[in-house]
């Protein structure tokens, strides 16, 4: 191996690996990137010396040199499957996934010439790492029944008043009175839609909205949906575009809501960003670029109650709510309709759990295949995850076996 590839310092290697297992053009997007990027630094500052006990000094011979691939062996990936697993109070399966973001970066190295074994994969180098129990951090929560009831609901009831109080509103209301009644009415239909899809449809978040961090999910947009139709195409996990299903609960609130905003372009997303502050600059900034001047600009936006409302009327389109604009909702909705939750991680609704909970009501009513092509998973992923479910229907057989045998006389 080269000594120029030895020498070279950790961090080096980073920004080419990072692009490399990146989405999007030249890599720059996705969230593994951006997750990967994370623990890659935590490991740097580990090696440094920087993280760790206090007598921790690094993994360098000289105290204070910055750590090269030539310090790098398994005994190294060994202290730091030990570090990671340490009292910093991480889940077994936290720990594992920390983990396996290093040692993927150190099979690169070595397939690119930095580094001459794999040295993370080593048994030696894995055996302090704690048994992963086969549980994925916060991917456990499920809407029951009586909770999609109660959110769907909520946002139903809380739409129709909106909606009903902008509509009955008298001749003579003042205009920005009326706008208010408009904003208020389609914010909650916008709420409504994006509970009911998130709901019954099984999407994940990722597919249904904007993911900064990966240019080609950009929210799915009105020309993206066929309402009479029951289909919706959305960018899938799997890297490629996909019609999913829009069952009957879903038609209304959409077509209520498209009817209420009236989008001037298809191209609109469907759940655009409410937030004041992004929709005032996009305002500002097309107005100018349009060749309005800023006194006229003022004077245009005072016009309005709300800058969503001059966007409409300007066709000026702002971007989708993002996947954390989503649970952020969510989390005010759950609120506001006090819904009873228990679960260790969320206390609120949060988005994976209505896709779980579909999965939940399609494997229990129309068993493991039918569910999988809804979810866009294989049946085997599907059989893992809601194996729970399977083990209660053989718990069933086993009880009603029992009682049959030991029904019979002696």
């Amino acid at each position: 191996m080269p000594d120029r590839a030895l020498s070279t310092p950790l961090d080096d290697s980073f920004e080419r690996y990072l692009q490399d297992k990146g989405k999007g053009r030249g890599g720059g997007g996705g969230n593994y990137r951006r997750n990967a990027a994370r623990e890659l630094e935590r490991f740097a500052e580990w090696a440094a010396g920087d993280r760790g006990a206090d007598d921790w000094t690094g993994i360098a011979d000289d105290v204070g040199r910055e750590p090269t691939f030539d310090d790098l062996d398994e005994r190294v990936f060994r202290e730091y499957a030990r570090h990671l697993g340490g009292d910093r109070g991480l889940k077994q399966n936290t720990v594992q996934t920390y983990y396996r973001y290093i040692s993927a970066w150190c099979g690169w190295c070595v397939n690119e010439g930095y580094l001459e074994a794999h040295y993370a994969q080593r048994a030696s180098a894995m055996a302090p790492l704690p048994e992963d129990d086969g549980r994925k951090p916060g991917d456990q929560q499920a809407w029951t029944s009586e909770q999609r009831h109660a959110l769907t609901r909520h946002v139903d009831e809380r739409a129709r008043d909106a909606v009903e109080a902008y509509t009955t509103l008298p001749e003579d209301t003042d205009p920005l009175d009326k706008q208010r009644a408009r904003y208020a009415a389609l914010k909650a239909a916008r709420d409504r839609a994006l509970v009911f899809v998130l709901a019954y449809t099984a999407v994940r978040v990722g597919e249904l909205l904007r993911d900064p961090n990966d240019p080609r999910r950009r929210g799915v947009r009105w020309e993206d949906l066929s309402v009479d139709d029951g289909s919706m195409d959305v960018y899938r996990k799997k890297q490629q575009w996909d019609a999913a299903s829009l069952p009957d609960p879903v038609i209304s609130p959409l077509r209520s809501y498209r009817q209420l905003m009236d989008p001037p372009t298809e191209r609109w997303p469907v759940f655009p960003t409410f937030d004041q502050r992004t929709l005032a600059g996009l305002v500002r900034e097309n107005l100018a670029e349009r060749g309005e001047r800023p006194e006229a600009i003022i004077e245009r936006r005072a016009e309005y109650a709300r800058d969503l409302l001059l966007a409409l009327d300007e066709d000026i389109r702002p971007p989708s709510i993002t996947t954390d604009g989503a649970r952020s909702i969510l989390q005010r909705l759950s609120e506001a309709a006090e819904i009873d939750i228990d679960h260790p991680k969320h206390d609120y609704l949060a988005p994976h759990g209505g896709r779980r909970g579909m999965g939940e009501v399609l494997v229990r009513a129309f068993g493991y295949t039918v569910a999988a092509r809804y979810l866009d998973n294989s049946e085997e992923m599907v059989r893992e995850r809601y194996s729970h479910i399977e083990a209660g229907e053989l718990g069933d057989v086993a009880t009603e076996a029992l009682e049959e045998i030991d029904s019979v006389p002696q």
